[in-house]
């Protein structure tokens, strides 16, 4: 029976970031959108924190050691003005494809603040979701803060209904759950190199390849839906930059298991080549009317749960660090005025939004 639902092909990035390096790593994203779309893919996805990479250094040495990395990241992190994210934006609407990026986000309220953040791009180059990680996971914390949930939206697309989570957020079901009542039917998934938690040469360590491969196919079996799983690999200019630093993280590393890249179906299925070891792009077709049949087994945002049981309920506000209130003088009269510092950041972005347009 025909079909008027979406089909296109997905693309999951798996690259390595020009490591602390924001306009090179966007200069490399750009890259990577332009022959995903000659490959005919209309979405492609990039790894958590690709925008200028992965602070792995937080977990191989002490904090008082890494105040020079830290330094350095908040350096390049992005606000949503930015020319690195505009140059994506640009080239997502120049070659008619949804991106999904992940970046370190700085704020103007405060130089050493940053977040863990995943920008969603729409094919005209307009914003469609702009994510920050609820909760950075076990030594993350001593680099980014946590977000709020303005980001757990999915996005309505002409390939699909889009939503996205980060890394450990993917183990959250109440997250993920926020997503699928909203009718998600693409999942894009994101991770970082590695993630190491014990000295290689330890038993017991954390392995992100199988954590990556139970997460993203329970979810998609749980929603019915795509999941595109887009993580990073290490490459020379990271690990030198590390092994100038502290020789001793490389060491810590060596044999720690790799992230991998790949695409699964709505039955939790893979369906695209597994990469793991070195860069490439995995491609799969996506048909969402394949979401549709499995929904019959057990839909739990539909008739395959009990709502008079249970109950949840989803705050999206911002969290601001201030709201202020000040008296606007206009012909007569005075009112007044609620801003926050994001005030500052709003009419630039629709200024370059315009331009994007234009």
């Amino acid at each position: 029976m025909p079909s008027n639902l979406p089909r296109f092909k997905a693309a999951a990035c798996h690259t390595s970031s020009v490591f602390l390096d924001a306009a090179k790593s966007a200069d490399k994203a750009c890259d990577l959108v332009a022959e995903a779309a000659r490959d005919g893919a209309s979405l492609v996805a990039f790894p958590e924190s690709f925008i200028p990479g992965f602070p792995v250094w937080a977990a191989l040495q002490a904090p008082i050691m890494s105040h020079d990395f830290f330094r350095a990241l908040s350096a390049q992190a992005l606000r949503l003005d930015s020319a690195e994210l505009t140059k994506v934006r640009m080239a997502a609407k120049r070659h008619n494809v949804v991106v999904s990026i992940g970046f370190t986000e700085g704020t103007v309220a405060s130089l050493g603040c940053i977040w863990n953040s995943n920008l969603l791009i729409g094919q005209d180059g307009s914003i469609l979701n702009h994510h920050r990680k609820l909760v950075p996971t076990f030594y993350e914390k001593l680099i980014w803060a946590a977000g709020d949930a303005r980001g757990l939206r999915v996005a309505q697309t002409s390939i699909g209904r889009i939503g996205m989570l980060i890394c450990g957020e993917n183990t959250n079901p109440l997250a993920r759950y926020s997503l699928m009542a909203q009718g998600e039917q693409v999942h894009i998934s994101t991770y970082p190199p590695i993630w190491p938690t014990r000295p290689s040469k330890e038993k017991g360590g954390y392995d992100l390849r199988r954590a990556i491969e139970i997460r993203a196919g329970a979810h998609s079996f749980e929603a019915k839906c795509f999941n595109i799983v887009s993580s990073a690999c290490m490459d020379v200019g990271m690990k030198d930059a590390l092994g100038q630093a502290n020789p001793a993280m490389l060491d810590l590393i060596e044999g720690t298991p790799h992230a991998v890249s790949m695409i699964l179906d709505p039955t939790g299925q893979i369906i695209s080549e597994v990469l793991s070891d070195s860069e490439g792009i995995a491609y799969a077709d996506i048909d969402v009317a394949q979401c549709v049949e499995p929904k019959q087994f057990h839909d739990v945002v539909g008739y395959y749960n009990r709502f008079d049981v249970f109950s949840l309920t989803i705050d999206r506000s911002q969290r601001e660090p201030a709201v202020f209130i000040d008296m606007e003088t206009g012909e007569g009269d005075e009112r007044p005025v609620q801003s926050s510092q994001q005030e500052t950041v709003r009419p630039r972005v629709a200024e370059l939004e315009r331009a994007v347009a234009d």
